[in-house]
């Protein structure tokens, strides 16, 4: 014989809620160790470390840009110039895998619009720029002198650099987290707490600051263009976080 349906619906009516509630209560349970974390008074502290040496290499970009009536005529004109800079280049020492090509653009020249007429092409600008690096930064003047001779009527940035900059980043990663310590244990001193354990260290940036210089045109005289490397920093920032006692 079934059983019948008016007391099993006046049991569920009790379970429901009551379940209900146990998941709530459940949601709001922290475990001892989520609390005791949640309860750790700590100090965060960013600080900086800078290593200064002497840089090493060079960073050049440069190139010749040509007009002419037509594409082909400043085509023509900008692959006879740049060919001359790159075999000089070669010439003074610079190895093949050095020179790369970054950019090479042909482009209408426009005659400026005046009024009541439409703008209209007066010919062709046919742009060609390379990167090049220089490991000996004595021979930058003399290596400006010769592709400006040669042709070259662009130099966009000169940046002085360092080869290998990874065991100078140690040390300057070595400088932050001392500098982080001393500045953490100052301000732990002025609240009246101790300093505890490093809960977590997290490096935010580790940057080459390069030297940049801008390249002068040779002079008549056959003279080197003057140029002074001076020196680069390589800087690392940190972010450490430790329990106070």
């Amino acid at each position: 014989m079934p059983l019948p349906d008016a007391p099993l619906a006046s049991c569920l009516k009790l379970i429901v809620p009551a379940i209900a509630l146990l998941a709530s209560a459940l949601s709001f349970v922290t475990s001892p160790a989520q609390a005791e974390e949640s309860d750790k008074r700590t100090v965060s502290l960013s600080a900086t470390g800078a290593v200064k040496t002497t840089p090493d290499k060079v960073d050049i970009t440069t190139g010749v840009t040509s007009e002419g009536q037509t594409a082909r005529d400043a085509l023509t004109k900008n692959t006879e110039a740049m060919t001359k800079v790159v075999d000089g280049l070669k010439a003074a020492g610079i190895k093949a895998k050095d020179i790369q090509t970054t950019n090479f653009s042909v482009s209408p020249i426009y005659e400026k619009k005046k009024q009541g007429y439409a703008a209209f092409i007066t010919g062709y600008r046919v742009s060609n720029q390379v990167h090049i690096t220089v490991h000996d930064t004595k021979k930058l003047g003399k290596i400006l002198d010769a592709v400006v001779s040669l042709g070259a009527n662009k130099i966009n940035s000169i940046n002085f650099g360092v080869s290998e900059p990874e065991p100078l980043k140690d040390e300057a990663r070595k400088q932050a987290v001392k500098n982080a310590i001393a500045n953490a244990k100052l301000y732990a001193e002025a609240a009246g707490v101790e300093l505890g354990p490093v809960l977590t260290i997290t490096e935010e940036s580790g940057v080459v600051s390069p030297r940049f210089a801008a390249a002068a045109a040779p002079m008549a005289e056959a003279r080197a263009v003057p140029i002074e490397a001076g020196t680069t920093t390589i800087q690392v920032r940190v972010r450490m976080t430790w329990e106070l006692r």
